[in-house]
């Protein structure tokens, strides 16, 4: 038996998917993260931060944990700091959904909201990190886990990795990660580099997202992408970034709802359209992983409300309902944008 809630993180299940391409040449796998206690791959993270440093004595019964988040990683944080009765302090902007807000606030979590962006580069994200030293400044006995810089974040993911490799004895051909902090993809990365895997990482960014380079965008999926490099990118991560639209995210979610019963978060549709994309180069008979970081319950004002859909998009369900994801030039009119190697692409 098990001891507290947050010995529950990790060790998540590795589904075998079979219906979402349909028929392909390839076996593709699924990590649920969404059955972490706390609901997503952040518990991970937000659970390795604060051990190593209570272990450091960075952190004390009095401590104020205070970070920046939108979502899932202050949703993880607030679990962990109530399990070990520490105060958390999560800044968030006016893009956070009420449905996280409640979240946050029902572990116990005092929400400090940013209404203005920044004057410089009008994204939340720098106005959050700015309140963030400013609480910091003004609270002397605080934490800043700083998510977007912090190596066990990273850390934490070697254990994702690791769990991968144990479930399909070490034969995992491609690997597609979301990106944000970084985090998982680093610490995927960096365990399969140490274990001499052959895995090719995929990073999968949004469009709009500066990580991999490009101009920043107004995006309207949380979590996914990032208005500024976060500390721990490190160039050479990943074989190849593949840059996916809002759009995108909605499709492959309400594909996996449809096909596969699978409720999840806005990047899981990211990840899954990106694999679609390159199926053509894919060998036969290789294991392809996609990392799915949430469940989609969260987002059920927004990626799975028809009128929030309808509002952003248009009428556009045929791309769920009808759309042959194994058909690469289907998915090209849904813009996507892929990284080099560009040369490597086989288009039918």
């Amino acid at each position: 038996m098990r001891e507290g809630i947050l010995s529950l993180i990790g060790n998540t299940p590795l589904t075998h998917l079979t219906r979402v391409l349909g028929n392909t040449h390839f076996d593709l796998y699924a990590k649920l993260e969404g059955f972490n206690p706390g609901g997503s791959i952040k518990d991970r993270a937000a659970y390795s931060i604060l051990k190593k440093a209570m272990e450091e004595g960075q952190i004390g019964p009095e401590t104020v944990v205070i970070e920046s988040s939108s979502g899932n990683m202050g949703i993880g944080l607030a679990q962990a700091c109530t399990y070990f009765g520490l105060h958390f302090i999560c800044v968030v902007d006016p893009k956070t959904t009420q449905q996280n807000v409640a979240l946050l606030k029902a572990y116990g979590a005092e929400v400090d909201v940013v209404r203005e962006p920044d004057p410089i580069t009008k994204e939340y994200l720098h106005a959050r990190i700015d309140r963030v030293r400013t609480l910091r400044q003004n609270i002397p006995d605080s934490f800043w886990p700083n998510q977007y810089s912090n190596v066990y974040n990273a850390m934490a993911h070697r254990q994702t990795m690791h769990e991968i490799a144990r479930d399909l004895d070490g034969k995992v051909e491609y690997l597609f990660c979301a990106a944000s902090t970084c985090g998982t993809l680093r610490g995927c990365a960096e365990y399969v580099q140490a274990n001499n895997l052959s895995t090719k990482v995929v990073a999968v960014d949004a469009v709009g997202s500066v990580i991999f380079g490009g101009p920043a965008i107004k995006r309207l999926i949380p979590g996914h992408g990032a208005a500024r490099r976060p500390e721990l990118y490190t160039p050479n991560l990943a074989a190849r970034s593949i840059h996916v639209t809002d759009l995108d995210c909605v499709i492959g979610c309400r594909r996996l709802l449809l096909k596969e019963a699978i409720m999840a978060g806005g990047s899981s549709g990211a990840v899954l359209m990106s694999l679609a994309l390159i199926t053509e180069e894919i060998p036969e008979g290789a294991n392809c992983v996609i990392i799915l970081p949430d469940r989609g319950e969260r987002y059920l004002d927004t990626i799975y409300s028809d009128q929030w859909v309808s509002e952003h998009f248009g009428d556009v369900s045929h791309l769920w309902e009808d759309f042959d994801l194994s058909f690469p030039e289907t998915l090209i009119e849904s813009n996507f944008w892929i990284e080099e190697p560009v040369a490597d692409l086989a288009f039918a």
